[in-house]
């Protein structure tokens, strides 16, 4: 069966808008929250900022008719 999924980038205000959306749709995330600091260290790529760390790298929540809204947080 084919699937929709729309992805949302939100300027850090990822988490906030996910937990409305949750809400709204009485839907739980499809997966745990993955934080951007919850990323493993790659050679030659730096960490993220201290600041930056709790930010969302990703968000999964099933809404209507099998549609999933997924959305990162951008940092600056």
């Amino acid at each position: 069966m084919a699937s929709v999924s729309t992805y949302l980038n939100f300027p850090r205000s990822t988490e906030a808008a996910f937990n409305f959306y949750r809400s709204v749709f009485k839907m739980e995330f499809a997966t745990p929250i993955m934080r951007m600091g919850d990323m493993p260290a790659q050679p030659g790529c730096p960490p993220p900022a201290e600041a930056d760390q709790n930010l969302v790298m990703h968000v999964a929540l099933p809404i209507l008719g099998g549609h999933m809204l997924m959305g990162t947080d951008a940092p600056e």
